[in-house]
């Protein structure tokens, strides 16, 4: 496999092109900041990257339940109480992250030569409010998890995305934040993997959970990730 032979570049999106972990913590300080108690952020962030997957092991919920559930079972751990409602505004307030100041307009140089693509462990909805935070970049196809009633890692959502794009494994570029959710089951299935390993407080995994895999690539950022599948062949 080679960067030649791509044609498309799927992305994820909360971590990657979305700084997610700056509006989560923006969402999850107040929360966890009372009483003359402050749990701290790094904390907050290995809590949920456990919690999460969890909950996305079981059976399927839609991710607005995920996000909710997993900030309520945060203050059980932490014996920090959070409401139901308290619950359903965190996962609203993924409405509002925004994304990296790069990912725009790296998006619109890659588009110049490669379709791209998003494979995301989201809800249609969540996601449609996040799309007018990227115009005007568009996207040939948009997998989430509410479509295969799975969470990454799992294949399936990949051999969605696959099967949307008309294209062989070898054509496809699959970039990701997350090693464990992205560039492990990139690699098993035999699709190229980038590893955007955007800066953190939790270096390595962000709010995600920590990971082994090895990327074909691995940049800092999706500027640093265009300049690269930009180049001109050697």
């Amino acid at each position: 496999m080679s960067l030649e032979s791509s044609r498309l570049i799927t992305f994820d999106c909360y971590g990657t092109l979305v700084y997610w972990e700056n509006g989560m913590l923006a969402a999850l300080r107040p929360l966890f900041s009372r009483d003359g108690r402050r749990i701290p952020d790094i904390e907050l962030l290995e809590l949920y990257g456990e919690i999460e997957y969890a909950i996305e092991s079981g059976p399927y919920l839609p991710y607005r339940q995920v996000l909710a559930k997993a900030v309520q079972e945060i203050g059980r751990r932490t014996g920090m109480a959070v409401s139901e409602q308290e619950g359903r505004d965190f996962a609203e307030s993924l409405t509002r992250w925004k994304p990296f100041a790069d990912t725009v307009t790296a998006l619109q140089s890659m588009a110049r030569k490669f379709r791209l693509g998003i494979i995301s462990n989201v809800d249609d909805d969540l996601f449609g409010e996040t799309k007018k935070k990227l115009a005007p970049v568009e996207f040939d196809f948009v997998v989430t998890a509410q479509q295969v009633k799975s969470y990454k890692p799992s294949f399936r959502n990949f051999e969605e995305a696959i099967r949307r794009s008309g294209l062989a494994k070898d054509q496809i570029l699959h970039a990701g934040q997350s090693l464990f959710h992205d560039v492990a089951p990139a690699n098993e299935l035999g699709i190229l993997s980038a590893w955007v390993n955007r800066p953190s407080i939790r270096p390595g995994s962000g709010a995600a959970r920590p990971g082994t895999a090895k990327p074909a690539y691995e940049v800092r950022t999706l500027a640093e990730l265009s300049l690269l599948v930009s180049a001109p062949a050697a």
